[in-house]
C-alpha cells in the first residue's frame, strides 16, 4: 500500500504543477510511515528543486525523528549543495574547520554525523580547515549583521567595569561556621572572565517602573519560556516597604528579570561574573574586605534590630515577619551603605537583596528552562528550575553575605528577599 502511495506521488510530480509539489511538502513532514516521507523528499529533489519550499523541506527533514528520513535529507542536500541547510548540518556534525583539522580530538560518530560531515565538504568544496574557516566567516556575515542590527544598546551609564583577568573565586568549608553554612559546592579554583560592565546599583523599583511603561503587555522582551499570560508587575508594589522609587524591586521572578535585562541591552550575570565584580582581584571574603563589617552592610540584625547567634536564633527570629507590617523597613535604598562597595565600586553586593544571576544552580550552565504551560508545582524539584542567587538579603547572617556564598531560588518564586542586576558588552 506504501509503495503504491508512492508510486502515484511520483507520477503526478512528473507533471510538475503546484498541487502535486504542495502534496509531497505535506507528506515529506507529516506522513506517518517514514518511508513515505524519505520517498518523498527524493522526489522534491528530482521534480522541485528550485521551487520555493523545496530547500526548507529538505533542511527540516534533516532532524526527523526517524534516523532514515534525516539521512536521506542530508545526502540529498549535500548531492545538490543546496547552502541554506549549511546550519541545520552543522547542528548535526559541528564546523567544518573544526572536524576537517586532523589534530581535532573527537569521539567516534555515527552515520548521521558522518553523512553531515561529507555534506557540508561537498557544499563549501573544500576541507582544507583554514580554507573552511574563511568561507564560514563569509556564510554567516550576513546572520551577525542582523543579530549586531539588531541588538539592544545598554539604556543604563550608572555601571561599573569589571576588568577582564584571572582571579581566584569560590572558598573553602568553613568548619567553625556558627551557622554551619557548607559551601564546599564552590571549591577554590582560578576562573578568567573577559571584561563586563555590571549595574552599581540593584536595579530600583524607578528603573522597573521605566522597563513596566516602555513594554506594557508587548512581550517583545520575554522569555520564549516564560509562563503564558504572565505579566511583570512586582508581587509587591502596594507594600509601602518594598515599593518606595529608590529601593531595589522585588517581588519578581526570574522570567520578570530576564526580560528587563533583555529591554536594558544586557543579561543577568553569570555566578562567575556576579562573584568577579563583587569579590574583586585579591578574593576578598566580603565586598569590602575580610572581616565582616556590620555597618557596611543591610543583613538580618539590621532589619530586625536584633542580634541572633544560631541557626535556632535565626530561624526564631525569621518567622515574625509579617506581610505589610514587621519589620517595618527591611530594605534599604539600593545605593545606600556605599562603604561596602566592591572593589570595582558596585554597591550592595552584599546583603540587602539576594540577587539573581542566569546560571543554573546544579549544572552550573547558563538556564535554559522548559516548563512552559505546566504549574511550578510539576517542576519544583527538577534541577533544571533553579537558578544561581548571590549576595545575601535582608534576612541573611553574615555566612551566606559572604562572596562566594552561593544561594538557590525556583524561576518562578517572586520573594521580598530577592532583587537582580544586569551585566553589559564593554562595546555598547
Amino acid at each position: 500500500m506504501t509503495g503504491g502511495f508512492i508510486s502515484e506521488l511520483r507520477e503526478s510530480a512528473a507533471g510538475r504543477d503546484s498541487v502535486s509539489h504542495a502534496r509531497l511538502l505535506r507528506a515529506a513532514a507529516h506522513h506517518e510511515q517514514w518511508t513515505v516521507r524519505a520517498a518523498s523528499l527524493e522526489i522534491l529533489a528530482e521534480y522541485f528543486l528550485a521551487e520555493t519550499g523545496t530547500a526548507l523541506a529538505l533542511a527540516r527533514a534533516t532532524h526527523d525523528s526517524v534516523d532514515w528520513v534525516a539521512f536521506t535529507a542530508i545526502r540529498l542536500i549535500g548531492r545538490h549543495r543546496i547552502r541554506s541547510a549549511v546550519p541545520d548540518l552543522i547542528k548535526i556534525s559541528g564546523w567544518p574547520s573544526n572536524f576537517s583539522r586532523p589534530t581535532t580530538l573527537r569521539k567516534p560518530v555515527g552515520c548521521g554525523a558522518a553523512f553531515a560531515k561529507q555534506a557540508l565538504i561537498a557544499i563549501f568544496g573544500t576541507n582544507d580547515p583554514e580554507q573552511l574557516r574563511d568561507l564560514e566567516n563569509e556564510y554567516f556575515a550576513p546572520w551577525r549583521r542582523r543579530v549586531e542590527a539588531g541588538r539592544r544598546r545598554r539604556n543604563n551609564d550608572d555601571v561599573v567595569l569589571v576588568p577582564e583577568g584571572t582571579h581566584r573565586h569560590g572558598s573553602d568549608p568553613e568548619p567553625n561556621n556558627v551557622f554551619r553554612m557548607d559551601d564546599t559546592d564552590n571549591p577554590p579554583r582560578d576562573v578568567f572572565l573577559p571584561a563586563f560592565y555590571i549595574d552599581r546599583t540593584a536595579v530600583t523599583n524607578a528603573r522597573y517602573a521605566t522597563f513596566l511603561s516602555a513594554v506594557s503587555n508587548s512581550g517583545e522582551f520575554d522569555h520564549p519560556d516564560q509562563p503564558p499570560g504572565k505579566e511583570h508587575a512586582p508581587a509587591h508594589r502596594h507594600d509601602p516597604r518594598f515599593n518606595r522609587p529608590e529601593l531595589p524591586v522585588v517581588g519578581i521572578d526570574w522570567y520578570d528579570a530576564w526580560a528587563f535585562a533583555r529591554w536594558a541591552g544586557g543579561m543577568l550575570p553569570s555566578e562567575e561574573q556576579w562573584e568577579r565584580a563583587a569579590r574583586g582581584p585579591d578574593g576578598r571574603e566580603y565586598p569590602w574586605g575580610d572581616v565582616f563589617e556590620p555597618d557596611w552592610v543591610n543583613y538580618v540584625e539590621r532589619a530586625f534590630a536584633r542580634a541572633v547567634s544560631d541557626i535556632a536564633e535565626l530561624d526564631e527570629l525569621l518567622v515574625t515577619a509579617e506581610p505589610h507590617e514587621y519589620p517595618p523597613r527591611p530594605l534599604l535604598p539600593a545605593d545606600a551603605l556605599a562603604g561596602g562597595a566592591s572593589p570595582y565600586g558596585a554597591v550592595q553586593m552584599a546583603g540587602n537583596v539576594w540577587e539573581m544571576t542566569r546560571t543554573n544552580y546544579f549544572s552550573r550552565e547558563d538556564m535554559d528552562p522548559f516548563f512552559r504551560g505546566r504549574d511550578p508545582v510539576e517542576f519544583m524539584n527538577r534541577k533544571d528550575a533553579f537558578h544561581v542567587l548571590r549576595g545575601g538579603s535582608w534576612t541573611s547572617p553574615p555566612s551566606c553575605l559572604a562572596t562566594h556564598y552561593r544561594g538557590r531560588d525556583l524561576i518562578t518564586d517572586r520573594h521580598s528577599e530577592v532583587g537582580f542586576r544586569c551585566v553589559y558588552r564593554t562595546d555598547d
